[in-house]
């Protein structure tokens, strides 16, 4: 079912003279989450943005909690106009999102307004875009789950060697190279993390550093380890093709500019929760200690190294729906470069003068 609740601009003629207005526009948007959180506050951001560069007359009718549809259902949801617009996590959508998995993979590093901007430019790209237009999606913007880091409750991970054995809840390719490192994983998804801990189903969960007190994960784990590796990227804002293409000019414009700002503000966001986490843990800053490890390079370099298979295979599934890897990954890189030596060089944006 279609909900688009857009008035299009109507002629108003009058003694004469002809004049088009643009009349207020509701985009129906609907986010699986709650509405609380890191992507949450971003939202809530592009919806006032929107009136800002609007004048008021595009606005954002946000349903939380999976109200519209569910995480593993929002590309279909999303295609079929169930929604105006809404959140995809590519995890979910392998070959769907297969550009957008990229993303996902230990390739930009855990910088997240760098990986950021590597993924918004690379799903900018025009094969991109005619692969979505193939599902009638439109991608308008990109969030990021942040750097993923390791969590644990009794014995601790500092090194590669610590991973096998252990009981571990996963996060995409992140999980599946614990695995290979001889890990037993756990099928929880990341609100279940809790309870697993507290009941001893798992040892350790991979996750985000946000993520620590938001689902009051230090009530329950003795170390937190920063594995300095990768990301989740893959997880974004998409519009329905048909739904975009029927606004006015001035709305998609809107929605095009916003959607580029947005890795700017999402940064600033993501990266202040999460050193507000890590600082908590380093001062002793929660009820109880959680010791904070930092992988080194060498043992990074191992990470990487049992990454390998998985990168093969997001190869073969993004060839199978008639990408160019190989293309996609030279502009991904090339951005993390470009924009690395940015960061190196000036800092992040909010911090200049």
């Amino acid at each position: 079912m279609n909900t688009l609740k857009t008035l299009l601009a109507t002629a108003a003629l009058t003694l004469g003279m002809g004049s088009m207005a643009l009349a207020e526009t509701v985009i129906f948007y609907g986010h699986a989450g709650p509405p609380r959180g890191t992507v949450p506050a971003a939202l809530n951001w592009f919806n006032d943005r929107l009136g800002e560069v609007s004048g008021g007359e595009i606005k954002m009718d946000i349903q939380w909690g999976g109200a519209l549809f569910k995480a593993p259902s929002a590309v279909q949801s999303i295609g079929d106009g169930v929604a105006d617009a809404g959140s995809i996590i590519s995890a979910y959508f392998p070959k769907e999102m297969a550009a957008y998995a990229l993303a996902d993979l230990p390739l930009g590093g855990p910088d997240s307004w760098v990986g950021m901007h590597a993924a918004d430019k690379m799903m900018r790209l025009p094969e991109v875009t005619e692969n979505l237009a193939a599902q009638n999606l439109v991608y308008i913007g990109t969030f990021t789950a942040s750097d993923v880091n390791v969590a644990c409750k009794g014995g601790e991970i500092a090194s590669i060697a610590d991973i096998a054995g252990k009981k571990v809840r996963g996060a995409g390719v992140y999980g599946k190279v614990f695995g290979e490192l001889g890990a037993t994983m756990v099928n929880l998804d990341v609100y279940e993390a809790y309870q697993g801990l507290d009941t001893g189903l798992i040892d350790c969960t991979q996750g985000y550093s946000y993520i620590v007190p938001a689902l009051k994960w230090h009530e329950q784990i003795d170390s937190y380890t920063l594995l300095n590796w990768g990301q989740i990227g893959g997880y974004g804002m998409f519009f329905n093709k048909q739904i975009f293409d029927s606004y006015p000019e001035e709305v998609q414009a809107a929605l095009r500019q916003v959607g580029e700002e947005l890795p700017e503000k999402f940064a600033q966001i993501v990266m202040g929760a999460n050193n507000k986490a890590v600082e908590a843990m380093r001062t002793n800053g929660y009820e109880r200690p959680v010791k904070l490890i930092e992988v080194s390079p060498e043992e990074r370099d191992k990470l990487n190294a049992a990454a390998q298979p998985f990168i093969a295979e997001w190869v073969e599934t993004t060839k199978s729906v008639g990408l160019d890897p190989e293309a996609l990954m030279q502009v991904y890189e090339q951005a993390v470069v470009d924009y690395t030596a940015e960061l190196e060089a000036k800092g992040y944006p909010w911090t200049r003068n």
